[in-house]
Order: C-alpha cells, then sequence, then structure tokens
C-alpha cells in the first residue's frame, strides 16, 4: 500500500528532529534485582539516547541528511550529548543549552540473558519547551518533521507550521501528556508504543484502539511497536503488521528499538517504499541496534541494512 499523502521534495533537510535527547548510564545485571539486595554489575556505559535525538541519528547513518532541535543542560552530559550529534554529522543549529539546568537523564538496568531493560530517568523542567519559544523557524524546512510531544503544545505549533510549509510530520507517543488533544490531529504518522492505545482510548484491543485514534484524530497513519512481536499500522481501513527480526548474535539490549524503528520506518516513506516494505525496514534497524549496549552504538549505516535485508 502506498502512503495516502505526497512527501514534498524541495527541502533543505530529508528529515528533522524536535523532542527529547538523553544521556543514559547503562547497568548489565544477571537478571531484575530483588528488593533489599545487593547485585554486582556485568557491565556499565554511558551512551547517549533520547526518543528523537536516536530516530535522527538512525536517519543520519542511513544517508538521509538531518536537522535536530532539543535543549540540553549545561553539564558534562549535556557536553557528551550534543556533541554525539555533531560528531554524527547532524545539523545542530537550532539545537540550545540551558544554563544552570540539567541534562535528562536515563539509568537502564539491564538483564545480560534476554537484553530486556527496565528504565529510571528524570527530566530537568527547564528544559521544557513552550508554544511561544518552538524553533518554528525549522518546521518547515525538512521533507519530514519528527517529533515525541513531551512537550505538547509546543509540538503542536511546530506540526502546524510543518503541514503549512507541505511537510509531513511524524510521532513517536508513549504516554498522555497534558495538552496531547491539540497536537494529535496535525500528526500523519503516529506509531506508538504499545502501550500508548490503551492509555489514550481505555481499550484493551490493540486493533480497537487504533481504529478509535484514527476515528477522533483523523491522523492518516497510526500503529504501535510491539517490541519482539514487530510493528502494526493501520492506513485507509487496512491493518498491516510485520514482525520483527531476529537479532543478528542474540539481543544485547532493548534501550533505543523503538527509536531505531521510527529512524528506519521514516527512511522507507522517504525512499518511496510502499507501507509494508517501511515497516520492515523500520523492524530490521531496530533488531540492528539491539545487537550491542545502547542502540546507538549499533544502528546501521545504509549498506549494513541494505545486506541484511539481503541476507
Amino acid at each position: 500500500m502506498r502512503f495516502p499523502f505526497n512527501i514534498p521534495d524541495d527541502k533543505e533537510f530529508g528529515a528533522a528532529g524536535f523532542g527529547v535527547n538523553a544521556v543514559d548510564h547503562l547497568l548489565v545485571v544477571p537478571e531484575y534485582p530483588d528488593h533489599d539486595t545487593k547485585t554486582r554489575l556485568i557491565e556499565y556505559r554511558q551512551g547517549a539516547g533520547g526518543q528523537t535525538a536516536s530516530a535522527i541519528v538512525a536517519l543520519q547513518r542511513l544517508g538521509v541528511r538531518t536537522a535536530y532541535a532539543g535543549r540540553f543542560g549545561a553539564d558534562a552530559e549535556g557536553r557528551f550529548g550534543l556533541q554525539s550529534l555533531k560528531d554524527e554529522g547532524i545539523d545542530v543549529e537550532f539545537a540550545e543549552v540551558i544554563e544552570g539546568a540539567r541534562t535528562q537523564i536515563g539509568y537502564i538496568l539491564i538483564e545480560a540473558e534476554r537484553g530486556e531493560r527496565t528504565v529510571l530517568w528524570d527530566r530537568d523542567e527547564r528544559l521544557a519547551y513552550t508554544a511561544r519559544d518552538a524553533p518554528v523557524e525549522l518546521a518547515g524546512r525538512a521533507r519530514t518533521l519528527h517529533i515525541d510531544s513531551h512537550d505538547p503544545l509546543a509540538c503542536a505549533r511546530m506540526a502546524r507550521e510543518a503541514r503549512a510549509a507541505g511537510t509531513i510530520v511524524s510521532a513517536d507517543i508513549d504516554n498522555v501528556y497534558e495538552g496531547l488533544p491539540e497536537l494529535l490531529p496535525l500528526i500523519d504518522v503516529l506509531i506508538s508504543s504499545k502501550e500508548f492505545p490503551r492509555l489514550l482510548t481505555g481499550m484493551e484491543d490493540e486493533r480497537a484502539a487504533l481504529t478509535e485514534i484514527k476515528a477522533r484524530y483523523g491522523c492518516a497513519l497510526v500503529g504501535l511497536t510491539k517490541g519482539g512481536r514487530g510493528a502494526i499500522v493501520l492506513c485507509e481501513g487496512e491493518f498491516l503488521e510485520t514482525a520483527a527480526f531476529q537479532v543478528p548474535g542474540g539481543c544485547r539490549d532493548t534501550t533505543g528499538a523503538g527509536d531505531a524503528f521510527h529512524g528506519g520506518f521514516l527512511y522507507g516513506l522517504l525512499q518511496g517504499e510502499e507501507i509494508e516494505a517501511s515497516l520492515k525496514t523500520g523492524c530490521a534497524v531496530a533488531a540492528l541496534g539491539c545487537r550491542a549496549l545502547g542502540a546507538r552504538t549499533a544502528l546501521p549505516t545504509r549498506e549494513e541494512l541494505n545486506g541484511f535485508l539481503k541476507g
């Protein structure tokens, strides 16, 4: 099935991201610890992360020209996170460093045997955007704008400006935030975490929940990622579903797999692939991202992705 909208060609960037970045402290443990016990770490690593920032890194690795807008704290983690984007070649003209603020952090417990993780996180409120200070100058400069809705009113303004310029708006949403109803009707491609449709609609059945979201908000395509079970989307009355790939060499860490999926899916869209092929590409990038500790470490290049899909 073809995507039900036209993707502009006359843009400076293939994709622009507006949303969360983070610095993750990745802690590998033999198994999830019991209450009131001590557990020795198997491995520790600091890595750059964040929903939108990681999806943009995935697109950049695949050869798409990208830009990122978001806020970093004026701390060592912020310098590390911002430099990680610069090192990838991402345009960071609209990235900001907020004096006195701490960069968003995550402490992530990863079970060694399965690669499944538990996330503890915090975000300094001084990193939040209001609608007034959203960097709207970037919104229409890319073929696609990818957001994560942590600041819904700012995201809504960005989405409104993007759509006015013909830019396709994509969103990765994992929770219900205040102001979300204003944003959702402005999204063209809404692929969420598996929990979000239930949280938003109260419906346990995933297909019924996606149908309800489509009816309420009119997004051209709605869907959800299902971890090791792949992904499903609803478009023009038809459900399309793709299974997950096996992780080459076994799964080390599922952290950031959803972010990697969004990068791969948008890459397929920008390459002119049909929806089914874009879902497959998203699942492939997600699987490859799980090869190493910290998804960004193992995000594939275009050549690696093509070899994996052909293999």
